[in-house]
């Protein structure tokens, strides 16, 4: 393998019913930072049938290109012809890395594409940097420059791991959501396009898609909202989440969400976690009620843009993060709360 002939900054491009997935144009934002330390590319891999109108949206979140693989075995995912048509894009192109969202989609699809390719991957990422490994100098061993250093929570998350794949190409990683930020958006910018299509020949690999049926949740996705009231261990039961969590929620605009605690003791859905083993969000208002800010939690909204943590520990770790940190019973404190807003909304 000869890594010199590998370049750019690839980015799978995930779409689901020919919408593109946040998680894409997030991974193209983290993808321009590095392709800018390489003095590179950016390049989405869109993969799909009929999904040529969504190439606009790739290249005024700044993807420089796109290589689109349409073909009618594409219009649902499936392992086998996903995992063809991107093994066979990085075969003919030779991106020096690859980028995934570590969705339950690219979860599947990165393993078997890195197998292809003999190459390694680092999963479910929290952050990704340009630089020399060995990170620190060691005797007898050569640094390598300009390499994509990896970095993910190992052994439950108490412990940081930064990974690197010197020796093969590409260097690929699958990320998770909610972790990068997304470049702004530039109305009517382009990107070139370039269309590529391997060929598709059914075999024994190929599942047959008999019904799809389409799960229906009342559950709002708290990665979308702007306002977060999560409640953790120190909240008293399942009930508070609807009487307290709840009606704050309401009357701020936002939802509920919860750490792993509240979720394990069945208070909550398992689609408002927060968290290492749940979602990254971003919001500008994250309310951490009752939560003592272990660092599985912290690894999931830490960058939110305003944390308010309200904890009768004083001593709770998660006062170290928060920007203003209330020490008060939650069960007492929400309620007032709850009602001191209403009043001044009203009042307004």
């Amino acid at each position: 393998m000869s890594l010199a002939e590998y370049k750019g900054v690839y980015v799978f491009a995930q779409q689901v019913d020919n919408e593109v997935s946040s998680i894409a144009l997030e991974l193209i934002g983290k993808g321009k930072d590095l392709a800018k330390d390489l003095d590179t590319t950016v390049t989405a891999v869109l993969i799909g049938h009929n999904v040529m109108g969504l190439t606009d949206v790739l290249g005024e979140y700044g993807a420089d290109k796109v290589i689109v693989v349409d073909d009618p075995e594409l219009k649902e995912y499936r392992t086998e012809p996903y995992t063809h048509a991107l093994t066979c894009v990085i075969n003919e192109f030779k991106p020096d890395i690859c980028l995934i969202g570590a969705t339950a989609i690219g979860r599947d699809l990165g393993p078997r594409v890195c197998a292809r390719v003999h190459t390694g991957l680092t999963a479910d990422c929290t952050q990704l940097d340009i630089g020399d490994f060995p990170i620190n100098p060691l005797p007898g061993q050569e640094q390598k420059k300009n390499q994509l250093l990896m970095t993910r929570p190992a052994f439950g998350g108490n412990t940081i791991a930064t990974i690197a794949c010197p020796n093969f190409r590409p260097q690929m990683a699958t990320v998770r959501p909610g972790v990068m930020q997304k470049a702004d958006r530039v109305e009517g910018r382009k990107a070139e396009i370039i269309e590529f299509n391997p060929g598709f020949v059914p075999n024994e690999k190929y599942t047959e898609i008999l019904e799809i049926v389409k799960e229906v949740s009342n559950v709002a996705d708290i990665m979308d909202a702007t306002i977060l009231v999560s409640g953790g261990r120190g909240v008293s039961n399942a009930e508070a989440f609807d009487t307290l969590l709840a009606p704050l929620a309401n009357v701020l605009g936002g939802a509920v969400s919860a750490s792993r605690s509240a979720v394990d003791s069945g208070w909550i859905d398992h689609e408002c976690q927060v968290g290492q083993t749940g979602k990254t969000v971003r919001p500008d208002l994250y309310i951490a009620c009752g939560i003592s800010g272990a660092i599985q939690h912290v690894a999931g909204m830490e960058g939110s843009e305003f944390i308010l943590a309200i904890n009768k520990d004083e001593t709770a770790p998660i006062f170290d993060i928060a920007d203003l940190g209330i020490v008060a019973n939650v069960d007492t404190l929400l309620p007032k709360l709850t009602e001191a807003i209403k009043k001044y909304k009203e009042a307004q």
